[in-house]
């Protein structure tokens, strides 16, 4: 499986950089309507994901929403190392399937760890029906 051919590349990837503001990345999350984004280091390398859950949990952990007080707080606060773990870019179409149907979207990795882009679920689910279909 050519993931390069089927991922969304990181150029039109929406993600985050850990060094962010948790006001910054509430807007981006907000503006594009998304549950979770990846994030990135300073290198580009894949850290974790956050999702909504996280910034409500801050919120609520914080007891306020004001926005002055997320502006001294660093998304890197709120990423999940655990939550929703990268492919390598070389993955086989088991592990693909493997670990899309647990997760709406895997991050995709080079050797080195950087986001390359992602794959979402409904873009390895059409690559699969196209595929079946030239066997037909």
């Amino acid at each position: 499986m050519n993931l390069a051919k089927i991922m969304i590349p990181k150029v039109s990837t929406v993600f985050l950089r850990e060094n962010q503001t948790v006001r910054q990345g509430w807007e981006v999350m907000h503006r594009h309507g998304y549950t979770a984004i990846p994030v990135v280091d300073g290198e580009g390398r894949y850290v974790g994901t956050v999702s909504e859950g996280d910034f409500l949990n801050f919120v609520m952990a914080a007891g306020t929403t004001d926005t002055q007080h997320m502006e001294h707080h660093r998304v890197t606060e709120l990423v999940r190392k655990d939550f929703c773990p990268s492919l390598q870019i070389d993955a086989d179409r088991e592990q693909v399937i493997a670990f899309i149907l647990e997760q709406n979207f895997v991050p995709i990795v080079d050797s080195r760890g950087a986001l390359c882009g992602i794959l979402t679920r409904r873009g390895v689910i059409q690559y699969l029906a196209e595929e079946l279909a030239v066997r037909s």
